[in-house]
């Protein structure tokens, strides 16, 4: 089996290469960049593909859950997502690699949770109205019903009454442990 390693940083990818060689798999070619990755590519025409996402060019907004998710948006079938700290060996990724080949998956627990958890967030904000979720965002902003009612030019009365319905449609009830409006606000932000 033939692979392409793409990582930016020389002794990791020198390693992977030496480890992966005593797992009977080639690295066909190495690469440290996106260009040099997509050269070897179209040169070598691999079996398997392995990309640390993090390799430049990039942006450094950008997070392991965005690559996630876009990867896996169109399925999992010959695909790999595993978390670099969490593989537990050359057999381990041996395994992984050859799975990939065969057209399946090898996908670490970790990202699937997460993937999950994104998608219960998403679905539990999606009950609310666009004029809910404009509140909302203002709110997690850290604005007042007054600063949210002067962004939106509505009422601050209005604000409450929306306020109010986001509470109800999220499931979120006042207690003395907590605060239903932190409780808003952090479902807002999960799923980003």
């Amino acid at each position: 089996m033939r692979v392409v390693l793409a990582e930016d940083n020389v002794l990791l990818r020198a390693g992977m290469a030496e480890l992966l060689r005593h797992e009977d798999i080639e690295a066909a070619a190495e690469a440290g960049d996106v260009p040099a990755l997509l050269d070897a590519v179209r040169r070598t025409k691999p079996d398997v593909v392995i990309v640390d996402v993090r390799m430049p060019p990039t942006t450094p907004s950008r997070g392991l859950r965005r690559h996630a998710v876009d990867l896996l948006s169109g399925g999992a079938q010959g695909i790999g997502y595993l978390l670099k700290d969490r593989v537990l060996g050359p057999a381990e990724l041996a395994d992984a690699i050859r799975r990939v080949a065969a057209g399946g998956s090898a996908i670490d627990p970790q990202v699937i949770e997460h993937l999950l958890k994104r998608k219960r967030s998403d679905e539990l904000l999606g009950v609310l109205t666009p004029r809910e979720r404009d509140v909302l965002r203002l709110v997690a902003e850290g604005r007042s019903n007054r600063s949210v009612a002067a962004a939106l030019y509505l009422s601050e009365k209005t604000v409450e009454a929306v306020t109010g319905r986001i509470f109800a449609k999220l499931s979120l009830s006042e207690t003395a442990d907590s605060h239903r409006r932190v409780q808003a606000v952090l479902a807002w932000l999960r799923p980003e």
